[in-house]
């Protein structure tokens, strides 16, 4: 593809749409990991991203593709994409440990509305009212879902805790608004960021966790599961979509995440249906509509992955 068609609308609207399927994808992490059982948090993560980094290395060979140019980055490429992707995990991890779930799981969920509000500060971006106000609803539908229309606990001893998903939100949205900014990356180096994720998660679990394997088939096929997608495979489609796609919508898109994941839930019979999942779907769908109107500018990288 040449660096002109790069910027076509129709190219953008496409590496937008891969980049929205890594939201489909992470919606299915809540039932995935119930269904893997009490495995440890950074075995999970070990697991899911060796699972997806042999996938990507895999596929790389099969196309008969050399993986050494990708392989090769910058100490800040390689900083940003580790960073990123490990950063994001420990820090959530860190949080659900040390504050109550559904106000730590409130405060991650900041990083759509940061992707949007970052992304503004781009070259060639701008940051629109319909794209903040939808990035707001999206915000508030996802404060009801979490919370169960309940305002969030904000306790003193759980300050630490919410000070690491606060941080886990702007890691994600930073990454996720940088990785822009190395456009000229390949989607093929997240292989290795996804191996050196899987590297260090297994670190953490030997320093800190119990030995604790998935039990029985469903629990392996759980965790194969999220290793193709919500915890892997996703990262290759969200590269690809905020390095060549409307990273504003995406931002605002993502709101749609926990709803989705809700709503798995409940098809499951895990979660129960009620008011606050309905509020929720029309905030947040309306609030992704609302993001979509007169585009934020996000034109797509300038070259072709």
């Amino acid at each position: 593809m040449s660096a002109g068609a790069a910027h076509h609308p129709s190219s953008v609207r496409r590496a937008t749409l891969v980049g929205g399927s890594a939201i489909l994808l992470w919606s299915t992490l809540a039932l995935l990991t119930a269904l893997a059982g009490p495995v440890p948090p950074f075995l999970l993560v070990a697991l899911a991203f060796a699972i997806a980094g042999t996938l990507g290395l895999a596929v790389q060979l099969l196309r008969r593709e050399n993986p050494l140019p990708a392989l090769r980055q910058p100490a800040p490429v390689w900083l940003l994409g580790v960073g990123g992707l490990f950063g994001y995990h420990a820090l959530y991890f860190l949080a659900l440990q040390t504050a109550p779930a559904v106000e730590a799981n409130l405060i991650n969920y900041l990083w759509p509305l940061l992707i949007v509000v970052f992304a503004g500060l781009l070259p060639g971006e701008r940051l629109g009212r319909p794209q903040l106000l939808g990035a707001v609803a999206g915000l508030a539908g996802t404060l009801v879902l979490v919370s169960g229309g309940h305002g969030p606990d904000l306790r003193g001893a759980a300050l630490p805790g919410y000070g690491a998903a606060l941080a886990a939100a702007v890691t994600w949205a930073g990454y996720s608004v940088l990785s822009r900014r190395f456009g000229n990356v390949p989607t093929r180096a997240v292989t290795f960021f996804c191996l050196a994720t899987s590297g260090l998660a297994g670190l953490c679990h030997l320093g800190f966790e119990p030995r604790i394997w998935p039990q029985g088939t469903v629990a392996w096929l759980a965790v194969l599961a999220m290793g193709l997608g919500p915890v892997g495979g996703a990262f290759f489609v969200w590269d690809h979509g905020v390095k060549r796609g409307d990273i504003q919508r995406l931002g605002a898109l993502s709101y749609a995440t926990p709803l989705l994941s809700t709503a798995l839930l409940i098809l499951a019979g895990r979660a129960e249906p009620g008011w606050p999942v309905a509020v929720a779907c029309a905030l947040i769908v309306g609030g992704a509509a609302l993001a979509g109107r007169g585009g934020g500018g996000g034109r797509g990288g300038d070259r072709e992955h």
